[in-house]
């Protein structure tokens, strides 16, 4: 006769099962921007690599007492190394990833979040998701402040002679920088080479190929 194990473990639910979005948009546009420029322009340059993940205003599930109603629900961009790029993913689970967790939290700063960004979730991130780098940037002054984790704790990132502070991990920087997206100018967060170049956007791509070619044309019908 099998026996019936009165106290079977409890499996949490999956992606599938759980919330993917609450309906509740990004602080501003500027906020939506940014978004995508960190996005898009990672997705890009590493278009070539499937050991990554990059997620933005997604949410990311760390514990079973989590999914039933806690108000956490993850970073505005957040990327993961050593995973596979190419599997659909609604939100991030972390017990069907492995365990993995977020490698490199930024947080977008507002007048709304910012007391939020710097207590609860600071902690979590420092404490229970042990992120390696974590980033907040105020998308309308454009300060910048970083921490990496060193012994469990947070400490400051000194940024280095351009301003740009170090990612490790990804063998590239975050750094505030002059730019236009899609017509707005300003300062915008962007992603560093170590040169101290921007990895360009789809949009910088464009307009330098359509530059180059100008040019091209240019010296072939001999203009000054």
């Amino acid at each position: 006769m099998d026996v019936i194990d009165p106290y079977p473990p409890v499996v949490p639910p999956g992606q599938d099962a759980l919330p993917y979005e609450d309906g509740e948009p990004m602080e501003s546009k500027r906020h939506r921007s940014q978004m995508e420029v960190l996005l898009g322009s990672l997705e890009d340059a590493w278009d070539a690599r499937d050991d990554f993940f990059v997620g933005g205003n997604m949410f990311v599930y760390f514990s079973e007492p989590q999914t039933r109603g806690a108000k956490f629900r993850g970073p505005d961009v957040f990327v993961v190394l050593d995973t596979d790029r190419q599997k659909v993913r609604k939100s991030w689970v972390a017990w069907e990833e492995n365990g993995k967790l977020p490698d490199v939290v930024i947080e977008l700063l507002s007048p709304s979040t910012e007391a939020i960004d710097r207590g609860e979730k600071m902690r979590v991130y420092e404490r229970v998701w042990c992120t390696g780098h974590y980033v907040l940037f105020d998308v309308d002054d454009g300060r910048l402040e970083g921490f990496r984790l060193v012994g469990g704790r947070y400490e400051s990132i000194a940024p280095d002679e351009r301003g740009d502070l170090l990612i490790g991990s990804m063998g590239l920087a975050l750094g505030a920088r002059e730019a236009r997206h899609r017509g707005e100018g300003g300062v915008w967060l962007r992603w560093i080479e170590p040169s101290g170049e921007m990895v360009p956007t789809a949009e910088e791509t464009a307009r330098g190929l359509k530059k180059r070619v100008a040019e091209l044309e240019a010296k072939l019908r001999g203009d000054d």
